[in-house]
C-alpha cells in the first residue's frame, strides 16, 4: 500500500531507519558531563540548549541522562507525545536539527516506529515535564547509511523536553449518524479498533468536498492549528480500492494540520469533534488535481474514513 506520509512536511527525525542506558556516568570535564557533551547554555527546561562537542569515545549503548525530572505522568508505549528537541552529532558543535527555532513542537506516537529506535527507547518510562539528554549509537540512529547532514555511523546527541503525553483511544466512539445518501460511500460503525468497512457506490463522485459524521463524539472541535492523531482507511472512488490504511500496521498517524498539504483531508477534519469518525470525499480539486502522486492516478477522487482519536 502507498503511505500518505508524503502529504506532510516531514521533519528530519521522522525519517527513521535494544540497548538501555548505562549507569556509568563517565568522567566530567568542561565539555562533558555524565558521559555526554555538556549543555553549556540554555540548560533549563524550555530553553534552547547549546551543546559542547563530545570528547573521547562515544557511548556504545543508548545513554539517557535526566537533566531535570518533571512531575507529570510517566510515558508509555502507544502514547502520543509532544516534545521539543535539539540534535547534534557527537563530533560536531553545530546542531543538525532542532524544534526550538521553528517554534513548533514535534509530535510522535511512542513505540510506533515513527522515529529512530533510540528515541522510542529513551522516551519510554519518562515523566512529562522532564528534560533529557540522550546519546544514541549508530545502530539505534541512522546507521551506516546516515541521513542528510548526518554522516554514516554517527553517534547522535539529543536534548529533549517532554511537553505532553496523551493516551490514544483504540477507536472513535459516539452517536451513530444515519448514512442516508445512497450516492455517498458507506462506512462501518464498529468501535473495536479494527478497520471500518468502506464501500464506494458505483455512481459519479461528488464535485465538492464531503465531510460527514459517521460516529459523532462530544469532544472539542478540531482547529486548523491542531495536531490530530488518527486512524484512517483511504480508497479511490474510481474502483473502491483501498490504497492506504493505518490499520494494516496497527499504528495511528499524527497529522499536524498546518503541514498537511492535501487540502480536502485538512478541511474535512477542521471543525469536526475529537473522538468522532468522519467520512471525507475529496474531489480532484481538493486532492492532487491533474497530477499523479505516489501512484494515485491524476484527477482521482479520494475517499477517507477517519477516526479522530485525540489531539496534541
Amino acid at each position: 500500500m502507498r503511505r500518505l506520509a508524503g502529504l506532510l512536511v516531514v521533519p528530519l527525525l521522522l525519517l527513521s531507519t535494544a540497548a538501555c542506558g548505562s549507569d556509568d556516568k563517565g568522567s566530567d570535564s568542561a565539555s562533558m558531563k555524565n558521559g555526554l557533551p555538556a549543555i553549556t547554555a540554555g540548560e533549563k527546561f524550555g530553553e534552547k540548549p547549546t551543546l559542547s562537542k563530545g570528547e573521547g569515545d562515544p557511548p556504545k549503548e543508548l545513554k539517557v541522562n535526566v537533566i531535570s525530572e518533571g512531575t507529570g505522568p510517566v510515558t508509555k508505549k502507544g502514547d502520543a507525545l509532544q516534545v521539543n528537541y535539539l540534535g547534534q552529532a557527537w563530533d560536531s558543535t553545530t546542531p543538525f536539527d532542532n524544534s526550538f527555532d521553528r517554534g513548533q513542537p514535534f509530535d510522535l506516537t511512542l513505540g510506533a516506529g515513527q522515529v529512530i529506535k533510540g528515541w522510542d527507547q529513551a522516551l519510554e518510562g519518562q515523566k512529562v515535564g522532564s528534560r533529557l539528554e540522550i546519546g544514541i549509537p549508530p545502530e539505534l540512529g541512522y546507521g551506516a547509511q546516515g541521513q542528510g547532514d548526518i554522516k554514516p555511523n554517527a553517534t547522535l546527541v539529543f536534548v529533549v523536553d517532554i511537553l505532553k503525553a496523551v493516551t490514544i483511544p483504540k477507536s472513535a466512539t459516539g452517536t451513530v449518524v444515519a448514512q442516508d445518501d445512497k450516492d455517498l460511500p458507506k462506512v462501518g460503525t464498529n468501535t473495536d479498533g479494527k478497520a471500518p468497512s468502506l464501500t464506494v457506490p458505483k455512481t459519479d463522485p461528488p464535485t465538492k468536498l464531503v465531510s460527514n459524521y459517521v460516529l459523532e463524539a462530544n469532544g472539542e472541535a478540531v482547529k486548523a492549528t491542531d495536531t490530530v492523531v488518527v486512524n484512517y482507511v483511504a480508497a479511490l472512488w474510481k474502483d473502491g480500492k483501498v490504497f492506504d490504511s493505518t490499520y494494516t500496521t496497527g499504528k495511528p498517524a499524527n497529522f499536524p494540520l498546518p503541514q498537511l498539504t492535501l487540502k480536502g483531508l485538512k478541511d474535512g477534519l477542521v471543525g469536526k469533534k475529537i473522538g468522532s469518525r468522519v467520512l471525507i470525499v475529496a474531489p480532484p480539486s481538493e486532492a492532487f488535481g491533474n497530477e499523479e502522486k505516489q501512484g494515485i492516478p491524476k484527477n482521482s477522487t479520494l475517499v477517507f474514513a477517519v477516526d479522530i482519536l485525540t489531539k496534541m
